[in-house]
């Protein structure tokens, strides 16, 4: 039976995860089926990662910007897959970290999972130098927009705002088990496994998979004013002193719609809501906090 303490502790430099990760289930999973397929876990943790072309990415026709990004970094695609998406799927994902997340956030998170299916990319790099899930998620950028920078994959994808980012990654191997058996049932990652060993290159079905996801889900603009204007018809207009330009008073807009139950368009409240709305709750940090490429470097020789 393999030790979940000694696998882990290599594969992130948070001994908080470490500890957590040792009871999750889909670390379990994951770790139980790649040593019954005689595949050493750490192995593969440090040279796969996955990036999750999140449904925001869909309507913003990102696959294939995304694919070049790729390809120019160094990274290849090595298996693809479209998830389906719901509240529970975010929940199991994010469940780290959204302990500091609002309620506004989760019910805007929960509209953006309902908009399409994700689809995810299972990459793999040069590892030499560093684990291939801290590379990608070190050339990923940040969340908070003011902190990503050019030659940044969400640099390049558009600066939208700190909801709206388009991509998500493992920050460390220790993350790579675990989001596996989330995106992927036994089954799915038993054929992901088989193509990965092929070794062969997959964007290509990337980009068809992408294509198909458009041809399902309409392309829409991230304009905060636009959606403002369509929600403000869809509630009869502004109300007597409104500020279209008051975050204060959008976010009121949101919430008076809410409590009346008005249907409204999901898009735009989806946009104006990431714009307006607080994302965070309290002070304080998130369970696990993030894992960077100097958290990783640091310490080791």
């Amino acid at each position: 039976m393999t030790n979940l303490r000694e696998l882990l502790v290599p594969l992130t430099p948070q001994s908080a995860k470490v500890d957590a990760y040792i009871a999750d289930t889909y670390v379990q999973e994951a770790v139980t089926q790649l040593v019954s397929l005689d595949i050493d876990p750490a192995d593969f943790a440090r040279r796969y990662s996955m990036l999750l072309l999140k449904p925001d990415a869909i309507v913003a026709r990102a696959v294939d910007k995304t694919l070049v990004w790729l390809r120019d970094n160094g990274f290849r695609v090595v298996a693809v897959r479209a998830v389906p998406v719901d509240r529970h799927f975010v929940r199991a994902l994010w469940y780290f970290a959204w302990n500091i997340a609002s309620p506004e956030r989760r019910r805007i998170a929960d509209l953006l999972a309902a908009v399409c299916d994700a689809l995810v990319l299972v990459i793999a790099s040069d590892t030499n130098t560093m684990p291939t899930p801290v590379r990608l998620a070190a050339g990923k950028g940040a969340t908070n927009p003011a902190k990503r920078r050019p030659g940044e994959l969400r640099y390049l994808l558009g600066r939208h705002n700190y909801l709206l980012n388009l991509v998500h990654s493992p920050d460390d191997p220790a993350d790579v088990l675990r989001e596996f058996a989330i995106y992927f049932d036994e089954r799915t990652r038993a054929q992901v496994l088989t193509e990965i060993r092929t070794g062969r290159d997959r964007s290509g079905l990337a980009s068809e998979l992408g294509d198909h996801l458009y041809a399902l889900t309409p392309a829409r603009d991230f304009d905060r004013d636009a959606a403002l204007e369509r929600i403000l018809t869809e509630t009869g207009g502004a109300p007597p002193g409104f500020d279209p330009a008051s975050d204060a008073d959008c976010a009121r807009l949101l919430y008076r719609a809410w409590a009346q139950d008005r249907p409204l368009d999901p898009w735009s409240v989806i946009v104006l809501g990431s714009h307006v709305l607080p994302m965070r709750t309290g002070t304080q940090p998130q369970t696990l906090p993030p894992v960077t490429a100097h958290d990783w470097l640091k310490d080791r020789p």
